[in-house]
């Protein structure tokens, strides 16, 4: 049993930490779990007690073993970076030196016009809006996701995405031929945010900073997910019984039925966003405007649509058919 003077356990240590910075439950998740995995590795050593042979060994174990990709193993050193830096605060010199898992560089997967509408026209309801708003917006899945109803502006014609990748805001256009549909499903968000506040469980997640200025957001429309789970879910760091956002897997798992049933290449939700870059680099639109749409730091990140623009020879005509 813990006391007052008892310090802390570890993975509370960890997810006291996350929190204090303000990571996603995602990542807090994530996190604990590669920390559980390395500390279980080595038979429950302590941290303290192990280094850079210990962080090596686990490394390669994942990928020798595990056969996990270079992503994931970066993830897991991260994990441990964060273990040993933020809540250890053990300033080992060698971390910085542990080489990071070098990922291989492939251009995205694009799929034609032809291709977009074909698994589009397969899709209705929620997820066929939801689909459609990934292809005409560039919007990542969870951004997509975790809309609120107070980003969409009609009169402008555009989306603020908020706390995208990296915790950046953007403006992203709303086109035209969803407004309509968007507008009707509101209505319905709408009698459901009713129904909700009928029975005291209109609340919302917010941020502890946002619930802390804005006190009363958190049941007000405004700030209401577009698109909403179908039942009342429990907060695992509140525990607060509300209705979150509808959850991912749902509309990763309609976009591949969808793919399979359309086309025959390989896409999945993010692919819909790397189809909307090139296609607007296609149609003539400046590379930086992309790049602000998308949200991407660099415009080398941008870039790679170029590529994928010059595929088949870089554009060049095969003398065969001159």
């Amino acid at each position: 049993m813990q006391t007052e003077n008892t310090p802390p356990k570890l993975f509370d240590q960890v997810r006291e930490r996350i929190r204090v910075k303000h990571y996603s439950i995602r990542t807090e998740k994530q996190y604990v779990q590669w920390i559980k995995r390395f500390i279980l590795y080595h038979g429950k050593r302590y941290p303290q007690e192990m280094g850079v042979a210990e962080v090596e060994a686990f490394l390669t174990h994942l990928a020798v073993e595990g056969k996990v990709s270079a992503s994931t193993q970066n993830q897991a050193l991260s994990s441990l970076l964060f273990l040993y830096k933020e809540v250890l605060l053990i300033d080992l010199p060698w971390l910085n030196n542990v080489v990071r898992a070098k990922q291989p560089q492939r251009l995205p997967n694009v799929l034609t016009r032809t291709e977009v509408r074909a698994v589009l026209v397969r899709m209705s309801g929620v997820y066929g809006l939801m689909a459609n708003l990934l292809y005409g917006t560039g919007m990542r899945l969870m951004e997509c996701v975790r809309l609120r109803v107070k980003d969409v502006d009609f009169e402008r014609g555009e989306i603020l995405i908020r706390d995208g990748k990296g915790t950046k805001d953007r403006v992203t256009m709303l086109p035209e031929s969803l407004k309509a549909s968007l507008q009707a499903h509101l209505q319905q968000r709408r009698a459901l945010f009713d129904d909700d506040t009928r029975l005291g469980k209109a609340s919302v997640y917010l941020s502890d900073a946002l619930e802390r200025k804005y006190p009363n957001a958190s049941t007000e429309w405004a700030w209401q997910y577009i698109f909403p789970s179908g039942s009342f879910s429990l907060d695992p760091r509140s525990g607060v019984e509300r209705r979150h956002h509808i959850d991912e897997k749902l509309l990763q798992r309609a976009i591949k039925k969808a793919v399979q049933a359309g086309i025959t290449k390989l896409a999945m939700p993010h692919t819909l966003r790397h189809s909307f870059a090139t296609h607007l680099l296609d149609s003539g639109y400046d590379i930086r405007t992309v790049q602000e749409l998308l949200g991407h730091k660099d415009v080398q990140t941008t870039m790679i649509y170029t590529h994928v623009l010059n595929k088949g020879g870089r554009g060049v005509r095969s003398p065969l058919d001159m």
